[in-house]
């Protein structure tokens, strides 16, 4: 089983295996269960953050938050993915870490473009949910090549990501993928369909891993693994959508 997620990936069952049977073992109804806790303490963390810097003015650590805020987050998630056993106790702090984050990058959204944020979260909500529908009825099926695509097109992604990041850091900037134009809101509808993409693949994760009695701390593990792609898929709607605005 193939997942372009790097969080839900096969060498995961791997590592899972040295899990107390006597635990119990994962199950659907325990992965939503946990989706949800993370995906409010998510929400909650990005709310309170919202609310410090909606105000006429921001607070002083703003600017620190903004170039730092991604530190924590990214961190918890890699000994995370290393270490899947560490989800119970690390995933909520990484939700509320993320969520802060978040919440900031909102903030600056919302301040340019009155509404985006609301719109983002329920097309977001909206492109899960058909997904979702869409993947338990049969009409997507998560294929080998269906994978391989997936997880090519995510890789490449996060390469010309890291690329740009790397040579922005040199003054180095890519003009047309990031601009407002035809060319920059082509390339932000791709990644978006891209990261929703994803989401069916962790079904199928999730499916699989309850399917092998995985065992039960793996359903915080994939539970971390869908909130990933459910921020990332957000953030580029929000992205895209702030493309779209800018040309009114």
């Amino acid at each position: 089983m193939r997942t372009s997620n790097p969080t839900l990936s096969d060498h995961v069952f791997e590592k899972s295996r040295t899990g107390n049977a006597a635990d119990g073992v994962m199950t659907l109804n325990g992965t939503v269960l946990k989706t949800a806790i993370l995906t409010l303490l998510l929400i909650t963390a990005a709310s309170w953050s919202w609310k410090l810097i909606t105000g006429d003015h921001a607070p002083a650590w703003f600017g620190s938050a903004m170039t730092f805020g991604w530190i924590a987050p990214f961190a918890l998630a890699l000994i995370i993915s290393f270490v899947p056993k560490t989800a119970p106790l690390l995933a909520p702090i990484y939700a509320i870490t993320n969520g802060v984050f978040v919440g900031l990058i909102s903030s600056i959204f919302e301040a340019s473009f009155h509404g985006i944020v609301l719109t983002a979260v329920l097309l977001t909500c909206g492109i899960l949910f058909a997904l979702l529908a869409a993947y338990s009825t049969g009409i997507i099926k998560a294929t080998e090549n269906f994978k391989l695509g997936i997880f090519a097109a995510t890789a490449g992604i996060a390469i010309f990501y890291l690329a740009t990041w790397v040579l922005g850091m040199f003054g180095v900037q890519i003009p047309g993928l990031f601009g407002n134009g035809w060319v920059g809101i082509a390339f932000s509808g791709f990644v978006v369909v891209i990261a929703a993409l994803n989401l069916v693949l962790d079904f199928d994760f999730i499916e699989n891993g309850c399917a092998a009695g995985a065992p039960k701390f793996m359903e915080w593990y994939a539970a971390f693994g869908l909130l990933v792609t459910l921020v990332w898929l957000y953030l580029e709607i929000l992205r895209l959508l702030a493309k779209l605005r800018s040309r009114d």
